[in-house]
């Protein structure tokens, strides 16, 4: 038997998302200064309170394999969640609506831009990474 959360992430999965605003890396990496206390990113990154963040635009939910994700992360990613830009925009804003269950503490950001120049600042480091 499924899970509430498990049924909720396959339901989301196969919602239409909007479009995303282009986001601004650069203004991205002065949002993404309120992350820092639980993740880094780069190439020292390691798991903190949360997962280490290098490659997370596109991949599946859960992939970091050392880091102890919370039960309902792991349905998640068990249903198949990836952090494409529009997944990524839904748990950035409301982390805790997107995923009942998650650990992750933060209440989310409020203004759509920054979710955007977050989402582009994570991008503009994994494309520098594969170069």
């Amino acid at each position: 038997m499924q899970s509430i959360n498990c049924l909720l992430v396959t339901a989301l999965l196969a919602m239409p998302m909007p479009a995303l605003a282009e986001g601004d890396a650069e203004k991205g990496e002065k949002v993404f200064r309120k992350c820092r206390s639980c993740h880094e990113v780069g190439p020292d990154a390691k798991d903190k309170t949360g997962p280490a963040l290098n490659g997370i635009v596109g991949a599946a939910a859960g992939a970091s394999p050392d880091f102890g994700y919370s039960n309902a992360m792991k349905e998640a990613a068990e249903a198949g969640l990836v952090w494409d830009e529009a997944s990524l925009a839904a748990f950035l804003t409301k982390p805790r609506d997107f995923l009942k269950g998650t650990q992750m503490s933060f209440p989310g950001l409020r203004k759509e831009a920054d979710v955007a120049n977050v989402i582009a600042y994570l991008a503009r480091l994994q494309a520098v990474a594969e170069n």
